[in-house]
């Protein structure tokens, strides 16, 4: 069933990184498929939608539904039950974990279908509490209702289809969840292309878009379910064991693995209270980001969740505290380098990639803005993903909840702090200023109690890092054209330049690590 062997036989740190490297690089590509594609969802969006009123509905209508996914499908409901799930595997036979799905699906599907039955009859109070800036524009806050009935529904389709993924990753299939987000910029990319002609108010293909692609999602994932043996039968049953230590670790897990989607949702909140086109500069700049934070960041996170939840169970403290070691250096290792390029070509990425149709010069800038400040929380965004399961493994909610309340607290202070001088690159920069303090928060508490012990060699580690991020700035400071040459250019020619710019970056990087003596049996000897 697993490609793993048994984690209570005794093994060492270096017997399972290999297995981590390999299974992180696996979602890794998947997950650079899926948000390629994402970018190009996005290129076609700008093209058709630019950052107008009706781009800026139903960015509103999808990030409710989207928000939620992150918040409970990806965010609690999988930090609770792959440790539970997890716990099942190591320590009761398959009958108990085939009861065990049951009973989740079940309960969870009983409680995402009502939600979802409210949502779509309340949609015109849930755009006034998330986009009360749009109350007063009758026509943006009717056409943002509308679509959010239809998008709603995504969060039950979604929400089960990270319940079939969860049951995969605790089974080491990682490559099939990883590449269901691949349906959604399909399925987006083909509405914006071919219903948007079609309907009376184009933009309403989008939300029709994500409706179908939760479905395709939830069904692609079934027949590997199938092959594991483990197809849910749906029983509603409160009682059964697991269901209530899902639900308990749950409440406080919003919190603690969520923060930073509740943020961004937060400067949605006021950034529509701003010019138009603010909630769509945001959205660019934050998909922009999201690149290397979903190929990376929530890759490895992915992976070391159910291993770190299977160390717990067999008592493996000094593995586990390595896991998270290896998965730390993993994350600055390619996050610091993402971070510098992301800030220092801002707007030639953003240019390069939305630059077309109806979206402006000052669309470009003003996404730059943001996406600059974004870059400078990119870090944090990678470390929580990566340090919030060292609490989760071990069935600790108390603690990210906490932590979670006091990033929450700090971003709204940062947000009113920021707004005025900054409009909404002051949004974005407040939400990378709290991601730090949340990240900062998880490790200290990770380290206090044990349960993330230094590995020998960080100071040589952070040494190599250094040299090779500073070639990386001083190759893409070198090559870059100004701005202005940029926005003038064509579509090619800017897809050329950026071609090379990347391509030069990455090269001269990893040449840069290798001369500092960096190898990849560093990792897998972790």
């Amino acid at each position: 069933m697993s490609s793993e062997p048994d984690s209570s036989a005794p093994k060492t740190p270096e017997s399972t990184a290999p297995g981590l490297l390999r299974s992180s690089g696996v979602v890794g590509v998947m997950t650079m498929l899926s948000r390629v594609l994402g970018l190009v969802r996005d290129m076609v969006i700008a093209r058709y939608f630019g950052a107008g009123a009706g781009a800026d509905a139903f960015f509103v209508a999808f990030k409710i539904p989207n928000f939620l996914r992150r918040l409970f499908a990806e965010g609690a409901f999988s930090q609770a039950f792959v440790p539970v799930l997890s716990s099942y595997r190591e320590n009761q036979d398959i009958s108990e974990v085939k009861r065990l799905v049951n009973a989740v699906a079940g309960s969870l599907g009983l409680v995402l279908l009502g939600v979802t039955l409210v949502a779509m009859l309340g949609s015109p109070v849930l755009t006034a509490i998330f986009a009360p800036g749009f109350f007063d524009d009758d026509v943006k806050f009717a056409l943002t209702s509308d679509m959010l009935r239809i998008t709603f529904p995504y969060l039950l389709l979604i929400s089960l289809t990270a319940f079939a993924g969860g049951i995969l990753n605790s089974y080491d299939r990682f490559a099939v969840p990883a590449f269901t987000p691949v349906l959604l910029n399909l399925a987006m990319i083909g509405a914006a292309i071919w219903l948007s002609p079609v309907m009376s108010e184009p933009v309403m293909a989008l939300a029709w878009g994500v409706f179908i692609a939760g479905a395709l999602q939830l069904f692609f994932q079934l027949p590997f379910l199938m092959q594991l043996g483990l197809m849910p039968r749906p029983k509603v049953d409160y009682r059964h064991e697991g269901v209530r230590r899902i639900l308990k670790l749950m409440a406080p897990a919003l919190f603690g693995v969520s923060v930073s989607q509740i943020n961004l949702l937060l400067d949605t909140v006021l950034a529509s209270f701003l010019q138009t086109g603010s909630v769509s500069w945001l959205y660019y700049s934050d998909r922009l980001s999201e690149l290397p934070l979903g190929v990376f960041g929530i890759a490895i996170a992915t992976v070391i969740l159910p291993s770190l939840s299977r160390k717990h169970a067999a008592a493996s403290a000094d593995q586990f505290a390595a896991t998270l070691d290896w998965a730390v250096r993993a994350v600055l290792l390619i996050g610091l380098p993402a971070a510098l390029a992301l800030a220092l070509l801002a707007e030639p990425l953003i240019a390069t990639l939305f630059h077309y149709g109806e979206v402006t010069d000052r669309d470009v800038t003003m996404s730059a803005q943001s996406l600059r400040a974004y870059s400078a929380g990119l870090l944090a965004f990678m470390l929580i993903k990566v340090l919030a399961p060292g609490f989760f493994a071990r069935e600790d909610t108390a603690t990210p909840v906490k932590i979670g309340v006091i990033a929450m607290v700090a971003n709204m202070v940062f947000n009113l702090a920021l707004i005025v001088p900054l409009a909404h690159a002051g949004l974005a920069l407040a939400t990378s200023l709290s991601a730090w303090l949340n990240g900062f928060l998880l490790w200290r508490g990770l380290r206090k109690e044990g349960a993330w012990q230094s590995q020998p060699g960080w100071p040589v580690f952070l040494a190599r890092l250094l040299f090779a991020n500073a070639a990386l700035a001083a190759v893409i400071l070198w090559l870059k054209a100004p701005v202005a040459d940029w926005l003038a250019a064509g579509g090619l020619v800017r897809a050329r330049d950026m071609a090379i710019l990347v391509g030069s970056g990455v090269g001269v990087y990893f040449v840069a690590l290798a001369v500092a003596g960096v190898r990849v049996r560093h990792f897998r000897q972790r």
